[in-house]
């Protein structure tokens, strides 16, 4: 059952902005937490925005071997993220997880190849954390607007994560989308590789098709408005496919991760 408790902030890292980094001390959420998994939350002491929001949960936090708290990374777009953004140590944020399904990190020899765009990054850290500690050669595919947008860079290397970039305005690494070297990549090597995706829902779309088109496994976190997070309201459905049909499933619960090829991305629009 899922945690819902008050959450004193830690810390409020601005990174840039618009994105942060925001900490909260909520250790019974923290050590529940699978890669891939999320919250809802909202500032505590306010009517507006009425709804919590869901975030991928970006960090476990851990005071040696005590988890104290998790983080979540955002980006300041709306009326919460703007709260998110200006939150100040000490106060509280309502805090509900954790929620959904999580990825399955695979082993070797098999590797994994993250491919991220935006905030989409945010699942990966824990990810790359369970596969380190499965000894899987871990690959990551970060793709922004510009150079400014790309974050924990040296915190993923430091993590013996191999970075592959690429910006829409040729800033750092490849010049366009990130799906470009990862098609390139997967026509060289790729034999071994199964992916992860987060991000918005075309690259996710792209991402699977190329997985199928070379015939590797994909699981792909998508980024669906919520509610209420608990299956409750069925405003967060996708298409996923049965056989020749399609019908819709909640992915607050069927989710957020879903098998690739599962998902009937031409009827998700």
């Amino acid at each position: 059952m899922p945690h819902d408790v008050e959450a004193v902030v830690i810390s409020n890292h601005r990174l840039s902005s618009e994105y942060n980094v925001l900490a909260l001390a909520a250790p019974a959420i923290a050590q529940e937490t699978e890669p891939g998994q999320f919250v809802m939350v909202k500032p505590s002491e306010s009517a507006d925005p009425l709804l919590r929001r869901p975030f991928s949960v970006f960090e476990v936090l851990r005071d040696d071997d005590h988890v104290t708290g998790l983080s979540l990374l955002s980006k300041r777009v709306g009326a919460t993220t703007a709260r998110l953004f200006e939150a100040e140590p000490g106060e509280r944020i309502c805090c509900l997880g954790p929620l959904g399904k999580p990825f399955t990190p695979v082993d070797p020899p098999s590797t994994a190849w993250l491919v991220a765009g935006g905030v989409g990054l945010a699942p990966f850290a824990m990810l790359a954390e369970a596969l380190r500690r499965r000894g899987t050669v871990t690959r990551l595919y970060y793709g922004g607007r510009r150079a400014a947008d790309l974050f924990y860079l040296d915190w993923f290397e430091r993590a013996g994560v191999e970075l592959v970039l690429a910006t829409e305005d040729g800033s750092r690494g490849a010049h366009g989308r990130v799906t470009a070297p990862l098609e390139a990549d997967l026509r060289r090597n790729g034999r071994s590789a199964v992916m992860y995706a987060c991000g918005p829902e075309p690259m996710l779309a792209a991402v699977a098709r190329l997985a199928a088109d070379f015939g590797r496994p994909s699981q792909v976190s998508v980024e669906r408005i919520m509610a209420c997070g608990l299956g409750g309201c069925y405003s967060c459905v996708i298409p996923v496919r049965e056989g020749s049909r399609s019908h819709f499933v909640r992915s607050c619960l069927e989710g957020p991760v879903f098998d690739g090829a599962a998902i009937d991305w031409d009827a998700s629009h």
